[in-house]
């Protein structure tokens, strides 16, 4: 590209963020390059100045300065991003037998315990590395649109398009997505229904990140929990409704608030978090069900995950009736 562009934002681009718009346009340009672009006006909306987070909409026209295209001089700004490996046929299979729904705009899965949804220091299999074999007849890889912690299993959603990633993103933020957690707890909370409003911070350590409250400096983190059915006093079946989306947010309410960690959750509760016998040390948290607008914005979606074996193995051992559950929440909080 030799000089100045006029842009128009695609219909699947809408409300994608200007700096991801780039991203996906011009992928040589790096995030310090684009933003020293905002700052001195070289980049426009429509005519005006626009910061990175801005979010776009059809047919709006972006200025795109000359040599977006190129790579930063030798020496400066961002390395390539090593190429992405392929999907090994069982890794393929395995990430296809997760999907539970798939329509023109969405794929759910039921993430089972154990995998984490992106990379890190010493994560190298994990969700985001396999998406390219959930392309089916779309012509870019689904895009996550929230997490689940990796030892947390159930309903993960994954946008088939920028524009469906976006509105997805859109219902989390925005707070019209709803989800319901199950869990086991230790113990039997009381009063057996209610709420938990716990401000949260993260910490640091060296068993990696811990959030713990914060009365002063945290950010405020609500939940709503019902026992469905109790094991005497040993154990609890709640179901948990956050409505708030902080990091272990449930694991730290269960284990502080309530006074009931989650089995298995050995992070926050140490050996108080297992029962003795058969029942399995794996943490017993799922995202059972989740209900927002669909990004088509045609109706509702509305998606359920069946339980991981252990918790399943669990819930026979206990007697707990899964077909009996209803809904213990209103339509809003």
């Amino acid at each position: 590209m030799t000089g100045v562009q006029t842009l128009k934002v695609a219909d699947d681009e809408a409300e994608l963020r200007l700096d991801r718009w780039f991203k996906r346009r011009f992928p040589l340009l790096g995030h310090g390059r684009l933003e020293k672009l905002l700052r001195t006006g070289q980049v426009r909306v429509d005519g005006k100045r626009a910061k990175a987070n801005a979010r776009l909409e059809p047919g709006q026209e972006i200025r795109v300065p000359p040599g977006v295209d190129r790579p930063p001089p030798e020496g400066k700004g961002q390395p390539p991003r090593p190429e992405r490996p392929r999907v090994t046929a069982a890794d393929a299979d395995f990430v296809r037998s997760l999907v539970i729904h798939r329509d023109d705009e969405v794929i759910a899965l039921n993430k089972p315990p154990g995998l984490a949804v992106q990379g890190g220091t010493g994560t190298h299999r994990h969700l985001d590395g396999m998406l390219d074999a959930l392309r089916f007849d779309a012509p870019d890889r689904p895009r996550l649109v929230h997490r689940l912690d990796r030892d947390t299993s159930g309903v993960l959603l994954l946008g088939r398009s920028a524009r469906a990633a976006a509105r997805l993103a859109a219902s989390f933020r925005g707070k019209t997505a709803r989800k319901l957690y199950w869990a086991l707890v230790i113990g039997a909370p009381r009063p057996a229904r209610g709420k938990i409003d716990m401000p949260l911070a993260k910490e640091g350590g060296p068993g990696g990140e811990r959030v713990a409250r914060d009365d002063e400096e945290g950010q405020r983190a609500v939940t709503l929990y019902a026992t469905v059915e109790a094991a005497a006093d040993s154990a609890a079946w709640l179901v948990m409704w956050p409505l708030t989306g902080r990091t272990h947010q449930l694991r730290v309410h269960a284990a502080e608030g309530l006074k009931t960690p989650i089995v298995g959750d050995g992070k926050y509760a140490g050996q108080a978090a297992f029962l003795t016998g058969s029942v399995s040390r794996k943490l017993h948290l799922h995202a059972r069900s989740i209900r927002l607008p669909h990004p088509s914005g045609q109706g509702m979606l509305a998606l359920s995950a069946g339980l991981p074996d252990h918790m399943r193995e669990t819930w026979e051992l206990f007697g707990f009736d899964t077909k009996a559950m209803i809904d213990p929440f209103p339509e809003e909080p």
